[in-house]
C-alpha cells in the first residue's frame, strides 16, 4: 500500500519525535501543532507565554448539579456544547445556592472559553449576553490580563489556525481526552505592534456587540408576539385529564400536557389560520445517501440539524452536487423556518430557527423540517410564532414516539397559528430580521479579525 493510499497521512520529521520525547500518539503531529509552532518561531516579534498574559486559567471543578425549574432560583447553565450556541434563552437552570457556594461556575465578559474534555479546542468569546451565566467544568476559562493584552486579540489568536492546533496538541487520554491549564501555560502568544493588536481586538469586540444585539432582538420579537396574543402561563399540575372524546386520535400523555394544551389554546386566537394554508409548503426532505466530496466546485456545504443553532453555523463536509433531485430539497432558502424533527424532548426537537444569509443556498439535513414561506418577511414573523413559548409547546406537542420522539410535517402543517394584522406582523418580523442580520454581521466581523491575524503571521513567518 502506497503513502498516497492514506488520505489523511502526514510525514513526521524525526526531529519532532526527539523534541516530544518520542511521543507516538497522533495528536501533536496530525493537528498541525508543530507546523504552527515553527511558524511562530520564525516570527521576529516578541512572544509571551499564555500564562504571562492571563490572570488565570481554570475550570469550575467537578460536582453534581442541582437543577431547578424556576428562574427566580436558578442561573442559566451552559454545557460544553452550549458555548457555541447563538441563543442562551433555553438553557437549563442550576441552583443559585450552588453557584453561591462555587463562584467559579460563573463566567465574565471578555474571557475566552475552551472546551477541555471530549471534543477539545472549541472556543467562544464571552460577550455581554453570556456574562453571569454558569458554565460546565468541561470548559476552561482563560482570563486575560487586560493591562498586558487586549482580550479580543488574545481570543483571536487562540481561535486561529495557529492557536487551536497548539491547544489540541496538549490533550491526553485515549478514550476521553482532556487538557489542563498546565498543558497550555507555555503556549507562545505573538506580540505584534500595539496598534495592530488593537485593530484585531476592536473587531472581535464589535462582533461581540453584534452577537449580543442579535440576542436582544430575538428576545424582543418573541416578547412582542407573546404580548400581542396575551400569552400567560401559570404552572399547573403535570397530569391532566382530557375528555374521552379527545382520545380518538391521540392517546399519548404528553400531547395533553398542560403546557402543550395552553400553547395550542393561545395560538388559536381570532386571527387563527391553519399553518399549511398560509405558507408555500411544509415538508421534510427525503432521506438519501450523502455522497461526500472535497472539492467545492463539485459540492455544497452540508449543515446538520444541530449546527443551525450555533452562533456561526458551519458545514462539516460537502455533499455532491450530482445528488439531484434529492439535493434540491435539501437546499436552504431565505424563506425557510427550520425545525429539527427528532431528538429528546427538551432538546433541539421543535426549536424553530431562521437560517443566516451566509447559509442560504447550502444544504441542510433531512432531519430539518422546512416551513417554506411566501417571503422572507413571512418567515421572520412565523419564526417568532413557532419559537415563542406557546409556539414551541404546540409544536413539540405533536411529537410521536417513545424512545426518540419525532415530528411529522403534516401534523405541523395542521397547527393553528395567529396570522396577526399586517402592521403587527411587520413589527414582529422586523425584530426577527434584525436579529438574523446582526448575527450574520457579527460572524463576518469575527472571521475577518481572525483572518487578518492569520495573514499577518503567515506573511511575517
Amino acid at each position: 500500500m502506497t503513502f498516497a493510499s492514506f488520505k489523511k497521512a502526514r510525514i513526521v520529521r524525526s526531529g519532532w519525535l526527539e523534541e516530544g520525547g518520542r511521543r507516538l500518539d497522533c495528536n501533536p503531529y496530525m493537528s498541525g501543532a508543530l507546523e504552527a509552532r515553527d511558524a511562530l518561531k520564525r516570527l521576529a516579534c516578541h512572544k509571551d507565554t499564555l500564562q504571562d498574559v492571563t490572570l488565570g486559567m481554570f475550570d469550575s471543578g467537578r460536582e453534581s448539579r442541582n437543577w431547578v425549574e424556576d428562574a427566580k432560583f436558578g442561573v442559566r447553565y451552559m454545557g460544553s456544547s452550549a458555548i457555541s450556541l447563538a441563543d442562551n434563552a433555553n438553557l437549563p437552570l442550576i441552583s443559585k445556592k450552588q453557584v453561591a457556594k462555587n463562584p467559579k461556575l460563573l463566567i465574565e465578559e471578555g474571557w475566552s472559553l475552551i472546551t477541555r474534555s471530549g471534543t477539545i479546542g472549541r472556543m467562544a468569546y464571552v460577550r455581554s449576553d453570556m456574562a453571569g451565566l454558569a458554565c460546565s467544568e468541561d470548559v476552561l476559562r482563560v482570563v486575560p490580563d487586560a493591562g498586558r493584552i487586549p482580550p479580543g486579540y488574545l481570543y483571536a489568536f487562540l481561535s486561529s489556525r495557529y492557536g487551536v492546533p497548539l491547544i489540541v496538541a496538549g490533550t491526553y487520554g485515549a478514550i476521553i481526552q482532556h487538557i489542563e491549564p498546565v498543558h497550555i501555560a507555555d503556549l507562545p502568544v505573538p506580540r505584534i505592534a500595539a496598534n495592530f493588536e488593537q485593530e484585531v481586538a476592536q473587531a472581535i469586540e464589535a462582533a461581540a456587540v453584534e452577537h449580543a444585539a442579535a440576542s436582544k432582538y430575538r428576545r424582543a420579537a418573541l416578547e412582542l408576539f407573546q404580548a400581542k396574543i396575551g400569552w400567560k402561563y401559570h404552572a399547573k399540575p403535570v397530569a391532566n385529564a382530557p375528555l374521552a372524546s379527545l382520545l380518538l386520535r391521540r392517546m399519548d400523555a404528553f400531547h395533553y400536557a398542560p403546557r402543550v394544551e395552553a400553547g395550542r389554546a393561545s395560538l388559536a386566537t381570532d386571527y387563527g389560520v391553519r399553518l399549511g394554508d398560509q405558507v408555500e409548503r411544509v415538508y421534510e426532505p427525503n432521506r438519501g445517501s450523502r455522497l461526500k466530496v472535497t472539492d467545492p466546485a463539485f459540492g455544497v456545504p452540508f449543515l446538520s440539524s444541530s449546527s443551525v443553532f450555533e452562533l456561526n453555523p458551519s458545514a462539516e463536509y460537502l455533499v455532491s452536487r450530482s445528488l439531484t433531485p434529492y439535493l434540491e430539497e435539501l437546499l436552504i432558502s431565505d424563506r425557510d423556518v427550520l425545525i429539527p424533527r427528532s431528538g429528546q424532548l427538551g432538546g433541539i426537537i421543535g426549536r424553530a430557527v431562521l437560517p443566516l444569509p451566509m447559509n442560504v443556498g447550502q444544504a441542510g439535513s433531512e432531519h430539518l423540517v422546512r416551513v417554506r414561506c411566501h417571503s422572507p418577511s413571512d418567515a421572520a414573523y412565523l419564526w417568532a410564532v413557532l419559537a415563542s413559548a406557546p409556539g414551541y409547546w404546540a409544536l413539540v406537542g405533536t411529537a410521536f414516539g417513545s424512545s426518540i420522539p419525532s415530528l411529522d410535517s403534516s401534523l405541523i402543517s395542521k397547527l393553528i397559528v395567529p396570522w396577526l394584522p399586517a402592521v403587527d406582523r411587520q413589527e414582529i418580523g422586523s425584530l426577527a430580521g434584525k436579529a438574523v442580520a446582526a448575527q450574520n454581521k457579527g460572524n463576518k466581523l469575527e472571521s475577518a479579525a481572525v483572518a487578518l491575524l492569520e495573514e499577518k503571521i503567515r506573511k511575517e513567518s
